[in-house]
């Protein structure tokens, strides 16, 4: 009895350590990204001032005098991961809702799977798709000139990053305890007051996780939004022109670009930008549940 407790306690020892040396490794393995970048991306502005890289208008490489001016692609990203979570989130929340709090046990269990699939296909197919049957429905309907556009990305970043989050939100609004549903019952409130007073306040937290995983997916997305926007980096707000993003201008580029030149490096302060952007979310999100948390508690 002894030996097989010793056993069990290095078994557990060991299966803690495994697990902290897997924590440790994702910690050192991000701190390196960290550093690669920097490294790669700063000497951007040994040749081209902030100011231009910033606020320059103009992102065009292959001039005899070449700008690299981040504005156009980060008003593309913004117009296209704007206007997906715009059509998105809505969405996926009343999705989840009704997931979990109207349908039928039978009719839950054929569309959760249906859902979760969803959000594994590749990226390249919602691209194939938004390429050769999306975009002429677009066009069909708003009547723009570009045939590729920002709303064309929008929309099938839309479908892309609803999966993700109806089923993140779905699984919070299902962990509301039934005590709380039963209180509301009792005290006469019907089934939408109890959805919308109770159960939603309630699983606030998770869902507002659920939507910045969406937000970050969407941001980060490279291949459906490089297919569906046209790539063109131009400085625009209209959601019917033709855009690029910063993670579709890496993809093109930096396969055919000189290592080593400052077109190489602009490529990598691109990615820091991205990065900059992913934290300032995540940070924004952390702030956000923290708050949450204090006005109920």
């Amino acid at each position: 009895m002894i030996a097989t407790r010793r056993f069990g306690r290095v078994i557990e020892s060991l299966i803690e350590y495994f697990i902290l040396g897997c924590a440790f490794t994702s910690i050192v393995v991000l701190f390196l990204i960290f550093i690669f970048l920097f490294e790669e991306g700063l000497p951007t502005f040994i040749h081209i001032p902030w100011s231009e890289f910033f606020f320059g208008t103009v992102w065009q490489v292959q001039a005899v005098e070449p700008r690299y001016g981040i504005l156009p692609l980060l008003c593309g990203s913004i117009l296209v991961t704007g206007g997906a979570i715009i059509f998105s989130v809505p969405l996926s929340l009343m999705c989840a809702l009704y997931i979990s709090e109207v349908a039928h046990p039978l009719v839950r269990e054929v569309i959760k799977p249906f859902i979760e699939l969803l959000a594994g296909i590749p990226s390249v197919v919602y691209g194939f798709l938004a390429l050769t049957v999306l975009a002429d429905l677009t066009q069909s309907f708003t009547g723009s000139i570009h045939r590729l556009n920002a709303l064309n990305g929008a929309l099938i970043l839309a479908v892309m990053i609803t999966p993700t989050i109806i089923s993140i939100s779905e699984d919070a609004i299902t962990s509301v305890p039934r005590e709380y549903r039963e209180a509301a019952y009792a005290i006469g409130a019907d089934k939408w007051e109890t959805m919308s007073r109770v159960v939603f306040p309630t699983a606030l937290p998770g869902v507002v996780v659920a939507v910045m995983l969406g937000i970050s997916r969407a941001i980060g997305e490279t291949m459906a939004v490089l297919m569906a926007t046209g790539n063109a980096p131009l400085l625009t707000f209209d959601i019917l022109s033709s855009v690029q993003t910063m993670t579709a201008v890496i993809a093109i580029e930096m396969g055919e670009v000189t290592f080593g030149s400052i077109h190489y490096h602009a490529l990598f302060a691109v990615g820091l930008v991205l990065l900059g952007i992913t934290f300032i979310v995540n940070y924004l999100a952390e702030a956000m549940l923290r708050r949450i948390r204090g006005l109920r508690f």
